[in-house]
């Protein structure tokens, strides 16, 4: 059902007071006004705010006058009043008693009340008085249909792919932002041709960082970029194509996500990255720590909010990092927020099992001591992957990955095999930061660096196997004893020599 359809059902149905939380103030307006001409019945429409007031100025800068012209209008007329930005007033105890004596009013009325507002913001006391109707992004249809509107005026130079492409790429922006990305472009160009699709993704940029909770995220590392984990790889490889209108049309269901447990350092934000960039879908990044806002009711819309920008940017992929410090607790008895938190915990968590929209949620996380069970069950995630540290043969490639970075034309000059050996229980950040190490030195002594170079820097660096030691160790043993997947095939043998030989997490 769609945004018209179901306003015309609340009217019907006699709810008297509904609140619209979206900043397309003129849009959603005008889908009002289609609904009061051309719903199941004609109604007339009234408009008041703060500034301006009510027909002829009436009720200028009194909402609790506008409230009683609501009140006073003709009984048996139907009728519609939009109130815009009033959720400003509702934490008036004037206007919020008035709100809920004219909600007994309006029941008995044909009149309805429509809040108009780019921000949810619904007092305890008001709260079963008025429903909460949400304004979708506009849709690929209503997306295209203004493309064809523009057509009709700019010179347009866009073959099939690039106006899908386009359209594509406006998904999940408001339609003004829509219009002033095109308008732009055609400023720029002349006209309307596939330089404008960059365009259009910088707008939605800018509309993801509104957010303050969700980041736009570049994806230019590929798979290549990672050294090891195979077996992730062909997890992720085998998967490209299942966003595609051929998997739904196969009857394949859109992939949930994973979750990467692992050590610090081995490459988990990394293999997010390469996700997006091997499926070719936008990356955004949710920190979960700032969807805990200082208002009441501030975190929960902000989670909302989240959400509704996530599934309309869709197909992308959402990267939760550090899942384990953004949940720590919170499974449980948290009470130190008046149940914010456990609240926020709760929503996503039921989204991430309930979605249909092909939103894939990248997750990450270091340990699993201070993780939910919640999160862990199936149904949240496709799978579950431990990340080890790599072995001797995933660490020549990580080397290998590194180097030809920094020094391609120089890389059958380094002695990997023996990189990789001296580096034993050696990360992959811990590889490429010695690896800069040795860099810094040789460059103050201005010349090349070499093998020597790196295997001094590794001598002076602690890796986080010795300093965490402990901790990663109770790790392993969690992912050997079978909960998870093993991200490398390397990882997978370590095991089974482990489960053989009575023992967990052995190195090589």
């Amino acid at each position: 059902m769609d945004f018209e359809q179901e306003l015309d059902l609340l009217i019907r149905a006699s709810y008297p007071i509904i609140f619209v939380p979206t900043p397309e103030e003129e849009r959603v307006e005008q889908l009002i006004e289609n609904v009061t001409r051309y719903g199941s019945q004609r109604r007339e429409l009234f408009v008041w705010d703060f500034v301006d007031g009510m027909r002829n100025g009436l009720a200028k800068n009194n909402p609790v006058q506008a409230l009683n012209e609501v009140e006073k209008a003709g009984r048996g007329d139907p009728a519609v009043f939009i109130l815009r930005d009033f959720h400003r007033f509702m934490e008036d105890i004037q206007v919020a008693r008035k709100l809920r004596n004219l909600s007994r009013h309006l029941r008995q009325s044909r009149k309805t009340v429509i809040v108009v507002a780019p921000v949810l913001r619904i007092p305890q006391e008001l709260e079963s008085e008025i429903t909460v109707l949400n304004l979708s992004f506009p849709t690929r249809e209503e997306i295209q249909n203004e493309l064809e509107h523009l057509l009709q005026q700019v010179t347009v130079r866009l073959t099939q792919g690039g106006h899908d492409a386009l359209v594509k790429a406006c998904q999940g922006l408001t339609m003004d932002r829509i219009r002033l990305g095109l308008a732009r472009a055609v400023a720029l160009y002349g006209g309307l041709d596939e330089r404008a699709i960059p365009l259009m993704l910088e707008e939605k940029k800018q509309r993801v960082r509104h957010t303050q909770v969700l980041e736009f995220w570049p994806s230019t590392e590929t798979l290549e970029d990672i050294g090891g984990m195979d077996i992730l790889k062909a997890w992720l490889e085998q998967r490209a194509a299942a966003f595609t209108e051929e998997a739904r049309d196969y009857g394949l269901p859109n992939p949930k996500g994973i979750l990467m447990v692992g050590i610090q350092g081995t490459g988990k934000s990394l293999s997010a990255k390469a996700t997006a960039s091997l499926w070719q879908l936008p990356l955004l990044r949710l920190d979960i720590g700032r969807l805990m806002g200082g208002l009441v009711g501030e975190s929960e819309a902000k989670t909302r909010e989240m959400i509704r920008i996530a599934e309309a940017m869709a197909p992308c992929v959402l990267f939760l990092d550090e899942l384990d410090k953004g949940f720590a607790g919170l499974g449980s008895s948290f009470v130190g927020d008046s149940g914010t938190s456990a609240r926020v915990f709760g929503t996503i968590l039921t989204w991430m099992e309930e979605k249909t929209s092909p939103v894939f949620i990248a997750a990450t996380a270091n340990s699993i001591e201070s993780l939910p069970s919640e999160v862990m069950r199936k149904g949240r995630f496709d799978e579950i992957f431990f990340i080890d540290l790599p072995s001797e043969r995933e660490r020549r490639e990580i080397f290998h990955v590194h180097l030809s970075k920094v020094r391609p034309d120089r890389i059958r000059e380094f002695d990997l095999d023996s990189l990789a050996f001296q580096s034993e229980r050696f990360n992959g950040a811990e590889i490429e930061q010695s690896i800069f190490e040795a860099m810094l030195m040789a460059f103050d002594q201005r010349r090349e660096f070499s093998t020597e170079d790196i295997l001094r820097a590794m001598s002076l660096l602690v890796p986080l196997s010795k300093t965490m030691g402990e901790r990663i160790q109770r790790l392993q043993e969690w992912a050997a004893s079978g909960r998870c997947r093993p991200a490398s095939s390397d990882a997978a043998r370590a095991g089974m020599l482990g489960q053989l030989f009575g023992g967990a997490g052995l190195g090589e």
